[in-house]
């Protein structure tokens, strides 16, 4: 699983992209398909936004979370896209034993 962060207006310091590294590996429990991962951070004016795009296999996952930190933000992502691949699981899996 290839990881690729970036930062609009915003330096990516080592503890962030540790955070990100740690959160994103979470997701590879539930499903071990992930090609790659792109992650966006950017510091809007009164919140701070995250948005992440996941490349796996038959699919390709988004989604965007705003909070008041950066790495709260982050959680809420990692959140959404949890379950987002969940719900992309249980497709495959249905289609494949003919549910």
């Amino acid at each position: 699983m290839q990881i690729n962060i970036s930062g609009h207006h915003l330096d990516i310091t080592e503890a962030l992209r540790d955070y990100v590294d740690d959160k994103f590996s979470k997701l590879e429990r539930h499903f071990d398909q992930i090609t790659s991962i792109q992650v966006i951070l950017s510091p809007e004016p009164k919140t701070h936004k995250a948005e992440s795009t996941i490349h796996i296999s038959g699919a390709e996952v988004f989604a965007t979370a705003e909070a008041g930190d950066m790495y709260a933000a982050i959680d809420a992502l990692t959140s959404k896209l949890d379950r987002q691949i969940l719900k992309h699981k249980e497709k495959t899996v249905s289609r494949k034993h003919g549910h």
